[in-house]
């Protein structure tokens, strides 16, 4: 089942959505803040986010607006009390994946929630068993490098992190993607972290480690993986 994290000032609707979630067999986390909302989402890693509009310290507009300078992927339902065209449109463009106006029934709620979860899940790329590019082979099944023909040691993380970064065919991976998928509930790593471990990897499969081909730096969101530069 999903972490999902409920942002609703609301103690009564946000108890109600909470049980109901749980009762799904949901985690549900919560916060009541705008403010608070973000530092959540940068904390627990949710697979979903339920975010009302009217909150205080900064409304859900401008959250939803924060989320999605980092991540394109988590999805974020909205809730709000108005019921006006242009507020439903101006969450949708600010990358709001669904909106559902107060009062709502529980079904149609929870039924919204399958629905962005489904998505979310038909959307993950499948993670590649082997890889090969330029002279080198990864078996990730038995977790087996080499370069050239010769042996290369790669930590666990290190494996993930390529394979991870390969299922997206050439596509900019966010820290907090790579972050969430490889360390999941662990101790949370810094973005120095995943530098550390991008800056052994090159050294390790990159022909020159100081200007990589492969395995590529997307300034101010993270890294992306081609096999033909």
């Amino acid at each position: 089942m999903a972490r999902i994290l409920i942002v609703e000032d609301d103690r009564a609707i946000l108890l109600g959505i909470k049980q109901n979630l749980v009762y799904e067999g949901h985690t549900v986390l919560q916060a009541v803040r705008g403010d608070d909302a973000l530092a959540r989402v940068r904390e627990t890693r949710p697979d979903l986010l339920i975010l009302d509009v009217m909150l205080p310290g900064m409304n859900g507009f401008d959250v939803c607006r924060r989320i999605r300078d980092t991540d394109t992927r988590l999805p974020i339902l909205m809730l709000t009390a108005r019921t006006e065209e242009a507020d439903k449109v101006t969450g949708l463009d600010l990358g709001a994946d669904d909106y559902l106006t107060k009062p709502f029934s529980v079904p149609e709620l929870l039924a919204r929630v399958r629905a962005l979860l489904r998505r979310q899940e038909a959307e993950e790329p499948a993670l590649p068993e082997r890889l090969e590019f330029a002279d080198v082979r990864l078996d990730f099944g038995r977790y087996v490098a080499t370069r050239g023909g010769v042996p290369v040691h790669l930590t666990a993380k290190e494996f993930a992190l390529v394979q991870l970064l390969a299922a997206h065919n050439g596509n900019a991976v966010g820290r907090d993607l790579l972050i969430d998928r490889i360390w999941g509930s662990e101790a949370l790593p810094s973005n120095r972290t995943i530098d550390t471990h991008i800056l052994s990897i090159r050294a390790k499969l990159e022909p020159n480690p100081a200007e990589p081909r492969h395995l590529l730096t997307v300034h101010g969101v993270g890294y992306r993986f081609v096999t033909d530069p």
